[in-house]
């Protein structure tokens, strides 16, 4: 993975001070009935994507997906979160429609607690929405010297066919591991199942790019490389792995997993429900109900005295020192992201203009466009 180039003002980019760009977000949840703190974790949350290069999950989505929500009451700017089952190290909770980029961090929270008395924090949580992107909340974990793993199923949503399927059954189901390793660089693994998000194609139909063969295919399994194909309904993404003969039934198998953690464990909604058949082969359904699978583990509780976090330097560490072959260095998942993250706060969070546009069109003083962090 390389880094992004950043372009300070062009036709291309325009760069926001990542504190500004945090304070209009937060402000802007917060007009929406979010309470103040929650709406600055909320805005946290979403500005990640943009922070640490996955513009797919970052301000792009404010005014296609989050502020929607809001407004057509499908998240509860109030709802407060109850615990249905406690049982010490487990909890069952219900987010009652709560916004997604808040909701799925205190869950972290929540469970990094439990992790800390028992070794072990397993916090399941139903009705759910949209989270934003699983490694912002697996690295709360991590940055408490804890690991995290965090799932989410789409819930009723179905946009991916299982393989030599006709009918789509499950949503991306994404998945994240977040681990201390070192300094300012945690191990944060965050994938969906599916070759790519959704969000990444409506990236590249908004930039008129193609995209690589692989992403989509057709009914026939052909590839499709115009990303506009698959909200048109001529396309369908397609399973980590490509072709049932290269490996699909793996990602497939994957996206399973998390439907039966997130959502079978916390009583949410799933995917390949009867009405899963009704669709015409295409997504159909609704991404409420969301079930989110939480898990949190305390190293230092399982390995007294720091054997964990000194095994963990020494892993990470060495795979920095593997040769490398192709001309870049070795590096693992996180690390560009931390890279990347500590220069933008720094010099600023480049957008698209088209985002910044609406941005402004929101409330967003042009003048903050500065390049630098303040």
């Amino acid at each position: 993975m390389t880094l992004l180039p950043e372009i300070a003002h062009s036709g291309e980019r325009t760069t926001v001070s990542y504190a500004r760009l945090h304070a209009f977000t937060a402000r802007l949840f917060a007009e929406h009935g979010i309470p103040d703190h929650r709406a600055h974790l909320a805005a946290e949350a979403l500005c990640h994507g943009d922070l640490c290069g996955f513009d797919s999950h970052g301000l792009f989505n404010l005014t296609r997906l989050y502020l929607p929500l809001l407004r057509s009451g499908r998240v509860d700017p109030t709802a407060e979160p109850t615990t249905r089952i406690d049982l010490g190290a487990c909890a069952v909770l219900d987010a009652r429609r709560a916004l997604g980029l808040w909701a799925a961090a205190e869950a972290v929270d929540a469970a990094a607690d439990r992790a800390l008395e028992h070794g072990v924090g397993l916090v399941p949580v139903r009705g759910g929405t949209h989270f934003g992107c699983a490694g912002f909340h697996a690295a709360r974990a991590a940055e408490r010297g804890l690991v995290g793993i965090v799932a989410s199923n789409c819930g009723s949503q179905r946009i991916a066919r299982p393989p030599l399927g006709a009918l789509a059954m499950l949503g991306t189901n994404p998945i994240s591991v977040a681990a201390p390793a070192l300094d300012g660089h945690p191990f944060v693994l965050d994938m969906s199942t599916t070759t790519v998000p959704t969000g990444k194609v409506r990236i590249a139909a908004s930039d008129g790019e193609r995209v690589p063969p692989g992403w989509l295919a057709d009914d026939t399994g052909n590839p499709v490389t115009d990303p506009a194909a698959f909200d048109r309904g001529e396309a369908h993404l397609r399973w980590l792995g490509g072709e049932p003969a290269t490996g699909a039934h793996k990602g497939f198998g994957l996206g399973l997993v998390v439907e039966v953690l997130s959502a079978l464990l916390s009583g949410a909604g799933v995917g390949p429900a009867p009405a899963a058949l009704d669709g015409d082969g295409g997504p159909h359904g609704r991404d409420d109900d969301i079930g989110y699978f939480v898990l949190v583990l305390a190293p230092d509780l399982l390995r007294p005295g720091g054997a964990f976090a000194a095994d963990a330097r020494s892993l990470f560490g060495t795979l920095l020192d593997c040769p490398a072959a192709a001309g870049e260095p070795v590096r693992y998942p996180g690390w560009h992201e931390a890279e990347r993250a500590a220069r933008r706060r720094r010099d600023g969070v480049p957008l698209r203009a088209s985002v910044h546009r609406e941005l402004v069109e929101l409330g967003l003083d042009e003048s903050d466009v500065d390049g630098g962090a303040r």
